[in-house]
C-alpha cells in the first residue's frame, strides 16, 4: 500500500472511530448533553491532575471532556502527558477506547512495563483498554495528548502498590 494509500486509511479508521464514540455519546446522553468543543473549548475547560479512571502521575494533566468518569454512565477524558513520563502496570474496571490526539504514545499490554511489549502509537492511533486486563504507556522525548471513553464509574489498580503514586 502507498504512503497516501495508508493516510488515507488511517483517516477513514479515525473517522469511524470517532464515528462510533459519538454515536454511543449520543444514543447514552439526553438532549440536553449536546456538545460541541473546538480545539480553543478544551484549553478553556478545567484540568486535573488525578481523579477517577487516571494514573496520578504527576504531571499528567487530565481534562473531563464529557460525562463523570466516577459516575455511572459513558465519559470522555483527555490526557496530557509530558514527554519522558512512565506509567507502571495498571487496570481499570471498565472496558476503554482511546484515539491518539497528538505526539507518540508508546503503549503495551502485560504485567511489566518493557520497551519490548510497547508499540509507537502515532497521532490517529486507536487502542482499546479491555476490563481488568494490565496496560502500561509512556512517552519519549515528545508528550501526548490521548483521548480515552469508556463507562464509568471507573477506576485504577497498579498491579505493583509500590509503583502507584497516588500512595502517601
Amino acid at each position: 500500500m502507498s504512503a497516501s494509500g495508508k493516510i488515507q486509511s488511517c483517516r477513514a479508521r479515525s473517522v469511524a472511530f470517532l464515528m462510533l464514540v459519538a454515536t454511543s455519546i449520543a444514543v447514552a446522553a439526553s438532549p440536553g448533553d449536546q456538545l460541541r468543543l473546538d480545539p480553543k473549548d478544551i484549553a478553556a475547560l478545567s484540568k486535573g491532575n488525578a481523579g477517577a479512571g487516571t494514573s496520578g502521575v504527576a504531571g499528567i494533566q487530565t481534562t473531563i471532556l464529557f460525562g463523570d468518569p466516577a459516575a455511572p454512565g459513558p465519559y470522555t477524558i483527555a490526557l496530557r502527558v509530558p514527554a519522558h513520563t512512565t506509567i507502571a502496570a495498571h487496570t481499570h474496571r471498565d472496558n476503554r477506547s482511546a484515539v491518539v490526539v497528538s505526539g507518540t504514545w508508546w503503549f503495551g499490554y502485560g504485567s511489566v512495563n518493557t520497551k519490548d511489549k510497547l508499540k509507537a502509537l502515532a497521532p490517529g492511533s486507536f487502542y482499546t483498554e479491555p476490563g481488568d486486563q494490565a496496560h502500561f504507556a509512556r512517552t519519549e522525548d515528545q508528550p501526548a495528548v490521548v483521548y480515552i471513553t469508556g463507562v464509568g464509574p471507573t477506576d485504577t489498580h497498579y498491579l505493583d502498590a509500590s509503583a502507584d503514586p497516588r500512595r502517601p
